[in-house]
């Protein structure tokens, strides 16, 4: 500790949001260097590298192979797969002095795909899998959260090349069983839930998060299936079209003045209030109302698109729903000035008919999937304080589609239509799996000759893990009042020896035992700083978190050594004698 490139603090750094954060530059593991950009500190770094470490373990014994790229890579690859376009403002992009463009990499499909196109070309040569642990960059809008989202950070990616879809099946199965033996192995808590694919396409798709309350994720489970989900993959259950008699009823859709109804309560409460506009099978709810909200979507390419999504009035539009069903677009709010370049649609009251045959130029209209065919709704008149009443959808009004944008709830029914409910819940991401498919073979024309002789496209998987992001989430999920407290396996190093008080027969006896388990192959951080106090020993020893923490000091004079297990709080005094062995068992159990 006197010679370790190390200062802990006592405050909390002013820009730290979470406690992973707060506690990691407070332990000296990190340092800010820029936005969403870290120095790591030997300690941190030792982290990091025992996380790349298990990964590459599991990741050589399922027979993967380790390749490495450049972060700096040129634009044509991309322009041919068009994610130079599609990546948007998310990437960081750049010329070099003659004027070429390149981009520092955010992900490396392309450049594994043009690898592999030349240098096989049989179907001798698959199933094979590649994978890169290396340094990644993309231009967060808002970093935050130290190492959960920063514009550089480290990335295990791998993917696969199979002749064929049963090949990839086997190959995506064999990534998951791997990426389970290396959260098991990182002490992790773990679900695995569907995702979508996002800018990577694809077809199947899951994601491994650990449950945080500070995760950016939302994700769904069944109380009573096996059903899980991130709420952008959730699939509603859609409830059954409602025949209706086209003579009988329901009554035919009208306009009515609905003033003093600036929300959906008073909108309901009004209509069950009126005798002339009440249901004659039961009272209007908030979920009968039809709320209509526009949005612009910005393309690629810098146009812009108008898009309305009618869903029921209990429900908001959940923006990271809408904008995972988007990509590559992004959405941008539709503003006052676009309502004033618009005024066939009133704020507030835009109902179907404002969007159907005669809607704007450029509108699409997706609706929420439970509006379906004979469901009866209150809606917009397109009108100021006017609103329509009995609108049937099929009858009255159809959209263009549907779309997934609407909030999730506690409480939803389970897609499976089994009977069960969904809860939801808050996590991390800590690996994402895709069956890619073939996107990207056919973009770079990737092909093998099969066993007759034909040109087959490869179909790839594709499967990515964050180590810079496990040393947050390892530490979000096991620090506690006082510090860091890390699981043996990604531990900086075994035992953190700490030495107290004056006398030189402590420091010797301190030194002896460290000389004594590094010879048995333990890490050990000893702290011999001279002049130090106990309590501020103690503190740092606290705050960086070491599993197993032996304190030589004024009991060593009764011939004992105090050995404390940091996850636990646990304490044991021990024969000086056996004070080796007692710790290397420790570690080692």
């Amino acid at each position: 500790m006197s010679t370790l490139f190390l200062r802990t603090l006592r405050e909390d750094p002013a820009d730290a949001e979470v406690p992973s954060h707060r506690l990691l530059v407070r332990a000296g593991y990190i340092r800010r260097t820029a936005p969403g950009g870290y120095t790591y500190l030997p300690l941190g770094w030792r982290v990091l590298r025992k996380i790349e470490a298990i990964i590459r373990d599991e990741m050589d014994a399922m027979g993967a192979q380790e390749v490495h790229f450049p972060a700096l890579l040129p634009k044509e690859p991309y322009d041919k797969s068009n994610r130079w376009t599609e990546y948007g403002d998310d990437v960081f992009r750049l010329q070099d002095r003659k004027g070429a463009d390149y981009m520092l990499g955010p992900t490396h499909e392309e450049f594994f795909t043009l690898l592999v196109k030349d240098l096989y070309s049989s179907y001798k040569d698959l199933p094979l899998w590649l994978y890169q642990i290396q340094t990644k960059f993309r231009d967060e809008q808002r970093p935050r959260a130290g190492l959960l989202r920063g514009r550089e950070f480290v990335m295990k990616d791998s993917y696969s090349f199979d002749i064929d879809n049963a090949g990839l099946d086997r190959s995506y199965a064999a990534h998951r069983d791997a990426y389970i033996r290396i959260f098991d192995r990182l002490g992790l808590d773990y679900v695995i839930v569907s995702a979508l694919s996002g800018a990577m396409g694809g077809s199947k798709s899951e994601e491994f998060l650990t449950p945080a309350e500070v995760g950016e994720d939302t994700y769904v489970r069944c109380t009573t299936c096996d059903y899980a989900a991130n709420v952008e993959a959730l699939r509603t259950l859609v409830p059954p079209a409602i025949p209706y008699d086209t003579v009988e009823g329901p009554p035919a859709a009208h306009v009515e003045d609905t003033p003093d109804t600036p929300t959906i309560e008073t909108l309901v409460g009004l209509a069950n209030a009126r005798a002339d506009l009440r249901r004659d099978d039961r009272q209007w709810g908030a979920a009968d109302t039809l709320k209509n909200v526009v949005v612009k979507l910005r393309l690629p390419d810098g146009k812009t698109e108008l898009l309305a999504i009618g869903l029921p009035g209990d429900r908001e539009v959940d923006q990271k729903r809408l904008e995972a069903v988007v990509l590559p677009a992004t959405v941008e709010p539709f503003t006052d000035e676009d309502f004033a370049s618009h005024p066939g649609l009133v704020r507030g009251y835009i109902g179907p008919a404002a969007l159907g045959a005669e809607k704007p130029a450029g509108v699409r209209y997706l609706l929420d999937p439970r509006v379906v065919e004979g469901t009866r709704w209150i809606t917009g008149a397109n009108e100021p304080g006017r609103h329509v009443f009995d609108l049937v959808a099929g009858r009255d009004f159809t959209g263009d589609g549907t779309i997934e944008a609407a909030s999730v709830r506690e409480g939803d029914p389970c897609p499976n239509d089994d009977g069960g409910t969904l809860v939801t819940a808050r996590g991390i991401e800590m690996g994402h799996i895709f069956q890619l498919g073939r996107k990207y073979a056919e973009a770079f024309d990737l092909k093998v000759l099969d066993e007759n002789g034909k040109q087959q496209v490869v179909t790839m998987g594709s499967y990515g893990i964050g180590p810079s992001r496990a040393i947050a989430a390892i530490a979000e999920a096991t620090l506690d009042d006082i510090g860091l407290c890390w699981p043996r396996a990604v531990a900086p190093v075994d035992v953190h020896l700490v030495a107290t008080g004056k006398d030189d027969t402590v420091f010797d006896a301190a030194q002896l035992l460290a000389d004594d388990l590094v010879a048995q192959g333990l890490d050990v951080l000893y702290d011999d700083r001279r002049g130090v106090s106990p309590g501020v020993k103690f503190k740092d020893a606290e705050l960086l978190g070491m599993p197993t923490v032996v304190v030589v000091g004024r009991s060593l004079a009764d011939g004992t050594i105090e050995v404390r297990d940091r996850r636990t709080g646990e304490r044991e005094d021990v024969p000086v004698a056996e004070a080796a062995a007692t710790v290397v068992a420790a570690v080692r159990s």
